[in-house]
């Protein structure tokens, strides 16, 4: 008797693009670490054209196929219109599964206006491996805990809250099976809650590390397998092993230096290098010391923000614009170039604020710094996320363009711009 192909454990494909590649090779590498889920077939495509041919290949056998995609708020559109043609090329052939923190954020818009047919809410690790299980065994992953989707007669939103949260150590940081490589996860969440950044929103105002013992199994998997480049993603590189704002420096040092043994001499290991940021007055003599012995990078990004106290205040920022120019001070001294981010048109930010961050700016170019220039986006689940950003006038614009013409700054601010107003146009439609 030929078994179903329905319920064998459906075809997986992975849109492999832009702001999700993380968050997909951290999901994908989850179902192999459960006895229920591993040696799933996964597909990785970079465009709808490759998605639309994984699917139908994926289906030929009648079997069940799962389409995965995440994204961040910027590329929702972007991702919408790419989906909208897969399903008109393959009907309902796949389940369509957006994750990631604007799906997160904004299910009921993810759903409606995007197209997906199911959303995962929060981490979704542990979410990926039930409903891969449950589409294997003929049940509906609709109805499992961490997850939403839209009713079919009402059109309402229907949520189950958001999926569970397990330690860093339950799950792979990256996918070594398919070789996706990427910033190794040590810290999730963040207890700063800056207004602006989705991250203490989604993963919750705390911090959960990754141990040590965790991180030095998987280094020693990427030199197996020939990886000699290591970065690390979290909200705040020195705050590695502290449940607090107190930085754990042994922490650190204990992480950088098995991370070293194991990726060995010829490796280069980047650590407060994108995509991760230090806070500036988290950097002292001694944690520079202790980057410098173990680590190849000779550039840190420091999280500034702006030069005016009063808005890093306002964004419970946790730090003062003194903090910033000592950080400066130590890294240059110490033999680091620090790149300042710097965030413009923050909601309530007025010109003289942004006089004050263009002085600050200019001030820490002359002692040896770059200035990394952003600008404010209403992300959803932020506690701005309703918040319209403040004009940047063309005073401002020039002077950073005059840094930039000098090399002293580099920055998508002039996309960000435009990215806000979208954001801004597209919340007022739903309002509407």
């Amino acid at each position: 008797m030929t078994a179903d192909p329905r319920l064998e454990k459906p075809s997986i494909v992975a849109m492999h693009v832009r702001s999700g590649l993380v968050g997909l090779n951290v999901v994908t590498a989850a179902l192999d670490a459960d006895p229920r889920t591993a040696g799933s077939d996964v597909r990785f495509v970079k465009d709808a054209a490759g998605m639309i041919d994984a699917l139908r290949d994926a289906t030929s056998d009648g079997r069940r196929a799962l389409a995965l995609w995440s994204f961040y708020s910027p590329d929702f559109a972007a991702a919408a219109k790419d989906l909208a043609e897969v399903k008109e090329a393959t009907g309902d052939a796949a389940l369509h599964l957006a994750g990631g923190v604007h799906a997160t954020a904004e299910p009921l818009a993810t759903l409606r206006d995007g197209g997906f047919d199911l959303v995962a809410i929060g981490e979704g690790e542990h979410t990926m491996v039930a409903i891969t299980d449950a589409l294997a065994n003929g049940r509906d992953p609709r109805d499992l805990p961490g997850t939403a989707h839209l009713d079919k007669t009402s059109g309402r939103l229907v949520s189950h809250g958001p999926g569970e949260r397990h330690p860093l150590d339950a799950y792979p940081p990256f996918n070594a099976r398919y070789r996706k490589w990427n910033a190794l996860e040590i810290t999730r969440g963040c207890v700063y809650a800056c207004s602006f950044c989705q991250t203490p929103y989604m993963f919750k105002a705390r911090f959960r590390h990754r141990s040590v013992a965790d991180v030095r199994r998987h280094i020693d998997q990427m030199r197996e397998c020939g990886s000699r480049f290591v970065r690390f993603l979290t909200p705040t590189s020195l705050s590695y092993g502290s449940p607090d704002t107190t930085p754990d420096l042994d922490a650190v040092d204990a992480l950088l230096a098995t991370v070293r043994e194991g990726a060995g001499a010829e490796a280069k290991i980047f650590f407060g290098t994108f995509p991760s940021e230090i806070r500036p007055e988290h950097i002292t003599p001694r944690a520079l010391e202790i980057i410098a012995r173990w680590c190849d990078n000779r550039t840190l990004v420091i999280g500034g923000q702006s030069g005016s106290d009063r808005v890093l205040e306002q964004t419970r920022r946790g730090h003062s614009v003194d903090d910033v120019v000592r950080a400066v001070e130590l890294c240059v001294k110490a033999g680091f170039r620090p790149d300042v981010d710097f965030l413009l048109g923050l909601p309530g930010e007025e010109e003289s604020d942004r006089a004050l961050s263009m002085e600050l700016a200019e001030r820490l170019v002359t002692m040896g710094a770059r200035i990394h220039s952003h600008a404010f986006m209403p992300l959803p689940g932020t506690p701005l996320r309703d918040a319209t950003p403040s004009p940047i006038e063309p005073e401002t614009m020039l002077a950073m363009a005059r840094l930039e013409s000098k090399g002293k700054a580099y920055g998508q601010w002039r996309r960000q711009v435009v990215t806000a107003e979208a954001l801004v146009r597209s919340r007022r439609a739903r309002t509407a």
